[in-house]
């Protein structure tokens, strides 16, 4: 008998999914017509194009536009504007009314970058972002860095560079996310196995549920502010392997697609912030394997402990509760988070997510945008 492959849970939202989507007569995945009917946006419906492939990946440099951003943020949060602006946490998180986001200039644009480096995860409310459609989206993303097209999930047509997020309306839904596991959580940074995976990052549910679907986020930076001076140190030098091999083989499963060939990088386990100078932690468990100074037994061991670090401090977690109309954007370097599945009336929940790439993680800013090879080399050997 062969072995029953084990598909984690969430990822039925980013792919194909040949028991309820269908295949048109061009070829194209695409979800079945009964949701594509019922759609409120169906122009971000998800759909994958098995004939669409592209290369591997190249290094670019990249200059974060927080960086040439006036620290007032005059254009963001004008003084005579109307908005609204309080934390959600102390350390971290900011939730902001009466800003649109769709009518930031340029330098506006730079202060947000700004803004969600120095607080982690902005959320803003009442925006109408969906409404002027995909290619404003990736137009109002390329000036964040260059847009990240995912291997595996769902896109708009014709609009690639759009991650689609799509729970179907399925009355079974429910029971096949927890029929093996008894809690849907799974904590992440986006794409990390990229040699340069994403920074600042937008997220904007189209529809969900009137309770439930929200958004968890994990504060890195002061999960390594909590540690001992002296675990500090000892975390420093190390470096992680990341890898997308698993997620291709959940996408081939369920019948989908697979754009690029799965690819593996090294970053630092430590990495230090472009605009704040901060350092954190960089990794999560979807796709982080190894820490490759150390045997498999110490690397577990440290890698846990890490996890569970991370994971279970509350007190430096957030919740973002999406209401209609509402944008998160936060710093993908700096953060891990999950979708909170707590819902189980038969209801879609549709997000579409706008992934800028950003600088190759390091641990010395002096290190920023060099690409490296040599030194990339070496630790692929280190890691086969």
């Amino acid at each position: 008998m062969a072995p029953v492959l084990k598909v984690p849970s969430g990822d039925y939202d980013t792919h194909f999914n040949k028991a309820t989507d269908q295949i048109t007569r061009d070829g194209l995945l695409t979800v079945n017509e009964k949701n594509t009917k019922n759609a409120l946006y169906p122009d971000f419906l998800p759909t994958w194009n098995p004939n669409e492939k592209y290369p591997p990946l190249e290094f670019f440099k990249h200059e974060d536009p927080g960086k040439k951003a006036n620290p007032k943020l005059p254009n963001l949060l004008p003084k005579d504007g109307l908005q609204v602006v309080k934390r959600i946490t102390p350390k971290f998180g900011t939730e902001i009314v009466g800003v649109q986001l769709s009518q930031l200039d340029n330098q506006g644009k730079d202060e947000l970058a700004l803004l969600v480096a120095q607080r982690g995860v902005v959320v803003f409310r009442e925006q109408d972002f969906a409404k002027y459609g995909p290619q404003f989206a990736v137009d109002y993303g390329r000036h964040f860095g260059r847009l990240h097209i995912h291997p595996t999930s769902g896109a708009p047509r014709n609009h690639p560079e759009l991650h689609i997020c799509y729970r179907r309306a399925d009355p079974n839904e429910f029971e096949r996310i927890f029929s093996t596991k008894t809690s849907a959580i799974q904590w992440h940074s986006d794409v990390s196995y990229e040699l340069q995976p994403p920074g600042v990052t937008f997220f904007s549910v189209l529809e969900g549920p009137d309770a439930g679907g929200d958004t968890i986020f994990a504060d890195t930076e002061e999960a390594y502010n909590r540690l001992s001076p002296e675990f500090q140190k000892r975390l420093l030098n190390l470096h992680v392997l990341h890898s997308s091999g698993e997620q291709a083989l959940n996408s081939r499963s369920l019948g989908g697609v697979e754009r690029r060939a799965p690819v593996s990088h090294i970053h630092p386990l430590i990495r230090t912030h472009p605009v704040t100078g901060k350092k954190n932690i960089f990794l999560n468990r979807p796709f982080s394997r190894k820490i490759i100074e150390l045997k498999e037994d110490e690397s577990d061991y440290l890698l846990n402990f890490l996890y569970t670090h991370i994971e279970l401090a509350q007190d430096l977690q957030l919740r973002a509760k999406w209401e209609p109309g509402s944008v998160v954007v936060w710093d993908n370097r700096r953060l891990v988070h999950s979708a909170v599945i707590d819902w189980d009336e038969p209801v879609s929940r549709h997000a579409f997510r706008i992934t800028p790439q950003a600088e190759r993680p390091v641990e010395n800013l002096a290190d920023l945008n060099i690409p490296d090879e040599e030194l990339s080399q070496q630790f692929q050997k280190l890691s086969t």
